[in-house]
């Protein structure tokens, strides 16, 4: 099978298990067995992170059923390969750099009076909170489908026909517009950005698929912790401003 088939086949695998898994959410609501200590939103979390762990396992399946008999599939830039051992270390790095990257979105949003924070991530968040098998969603699936297609399938194949920066840019045009998000799509450009610098600096997928796993880990731990952690900071007010003072 020709790499562009395959390309296609993977765009269309992905396009359905997100059109799909509202469909399988709508069916767990009406089948889930009632419980009355769940509240009716409780219920539609419960629904759309099975109905997403569903879909993105049947993905994933595809996925490799497309791509592993294909050896040449990830043969996208010329020259060496880097090692497995560096390739890990710059996932390690790239998460910093995606990190740093957002911290600055994140700034150049406020200054120009764009409102913090992700109600794509609250969501989420709060879905965890309830079901936490979402969580696996968010940490495996997620970084896995969404390289395959936003890094190998879009920027390796515009790469192959231009150049790294117009890969690039489009890649995480395309990454920013199905997160849905279009005020904040510069927060989700920047990691983009780094994602696809990881993957041509490397010429390995895992790399890319280190650093969205460590970020997506890192997001969900910060905000099923952030009432912990806003109190720790309140608890240390005291002690910084005797410091200060």
């Amino acid at each position: 099978m020709k790499n562009g088939k395959i390309y296609l086949y993977l765009i269309i695998t992905y396009i359905l298990m997100h059109v799909s898994s509202i469909f399988v959410t709508k069916g767990l609501l009406v089948y889930y067995p009632w419980n009355e200590d769940f509240v009716e939103l409780d219920m539609a979390y419960r629904a759309s992170s099975w109905s997403l762990f569903t879909v993105n396992s049947i993905a994933a399946i595809i996925f490799l059923m497309l791509i592993v008999p294909k050896k040449n599939f990830f043969h996208v830039f010329k020259g060496k390969k880097s090692s497995i051992s560096n390739s890990i270390l710059w996932g390690f790095i790239g998460f910093f750099l995606a990190l740093g990257g957002q911290m600055l979105a994140g700034a150049i949003e406020s200054a120009i009076g764009i409102t913090p924070g992700s109600d794509n991530t609250a969501i989420l968040s709060d879905i965890a909170k309830v079901s936490p098998i979402i969580i696996v969603c968010m940490v495996l699936f997620a970084p896995f489908l969404e390289e395959i297609v936003f890094r190998r399938v879009i920027f390796g194949g515009v790469y192959q026909k231009t150049n790294f920066w117009i890969a690039a840019t489009v890649s995480a045009l395309v990454f920013a517009a199905v997160h849905n998000e279009f005020e904040h799509l510069l927060m989700y450009m920047m990691p983009a950005f780094v994602f696809a610098y990881l993957y041509y600096r490397t010429k390995r997928i895992l790399t890319p698929m280190i650093a969205h796993l460590l970020m997506n880990s890192f997001v969900v731990i910060l905000n099923l912790n952030i009432e912990k952690i806003q109190q720790w900071q309140e608890e240390m007010k005291p002690v910084i401003i005797f410091f200060l003072n």
